[in-house]
Parts: structure tokens; sequence; C-alpha cells
């Protein structure tokens, strides 16, 4: 696998995604949590969502409950609450694990492209980011604790 077009995801809705589609557009792909303490960002992605898209950038929200239990919902569950608590519009994903056996392909490859510190491949939390490029290659790998805002710069660079 050599870019992200290599993959298919799934739709909150069950419709499959192509990536290759999305190549030549700048994405952002997180996995997210609704029970979280950095739920919060919901915000600020869906900021630099409406701010850039109309520049060719995309926010793809994968949710996650690997990590203590902090998305139990089922999908219109989960949509519901982002749409009413933050007003999301960017693409939500169908839900996804992101580490193990059963990890969705595409994280496993995000994973191997970015490591996080020290090298690691695991995800340790929700809320980790990953900035793809129009050429569907991983640019930047960021930690929960990095925010929408404090990654507006890099979108920008690559736009």
């Amino acid at each position: 696998m050599t870019s992200i077009a290599d993959f298919e995801v799934t739709t909150n809705r069950g419709a499959p995604v192509a990536l290759a589609d999305k190549l030549g557009t700048v994405l952002l792909v997180v996995n997210t949590a609704s029970k979280c303490g950095f739920t919060p960002q919901y915000d600020g992605l869906e900021k630099l969502y409406t701010t850039y898209k109309d520049r060719g950038f995309e926010v793809l929200g994968f949710p996650c409950n690997q990590f203590g239990g902090q998305e139990p919902g089922n999908a219109d569950e989960i949509a519901e609450f982002c749409k009413v608590n933050f007003g999301v519009t960017f693409p939500l994903m169908a839900k996804v694990d992101v580490n193990g056996a059963n990890a969705s392909p595409l994280f496993d490859w995000l994973k191997r492209e970015a490591p996080g510190v020290l090298g690691t491949k695991a995800i340790k939390w929700n809320f980790t980011k990953f900035l793809i490029d129009r050429a569907g290659r991983v640019v930047k790998r960021y930690g929960p604790s990095d925010t929408p805002e404090s990654i507006a710069k890099d979108v920008e660079a690559l736009l």
C-alpha cells in the first residue's frame, strides 16, 4: 500500500467510499469518540473543515470505542450527538478499531507511515490525527492533545 488511494472505507450510513476518489484533496483522518475529554475538539475539527473545504480540504472522522469505551453509541446516535452538540458537517465514517487484530487496514497503514512518539505504532487514545497530502501520502501524525487550531498552519501549507 503506497497511498490512501489503496483503501476503501464505509460511511456511518453503510455506503462504501473509495479513498482513491479523495486524491487531490488534503485530508485529516481522525479517530473520534463522543465521551472523551478531547471530544470538544469536534468544534475545532468542524471549524477547520468549514474554513478550508472550498480549497480542497476534508476531515474524515472515524468513531472508535477502543479507548475507555468512550464511543458506545451506534451510527445514528453518534451522528446525532455530533450534529446537535458540535454542528458537525464533515463526513463521519463507520465505527472502526484502530489497534489490534481487527484494526482497520487504513489505520494499520497510517500507523506504519507515521509512527508516534519514539516510533510507537499503536494509537494511544482518541483524537489521534493524520494529515494526508493531495497525492494521498501521510504528511504528519498528531497526538490527541494537538488541537485542530494548532494544525491549521500545516493544512494551509498543503492547500
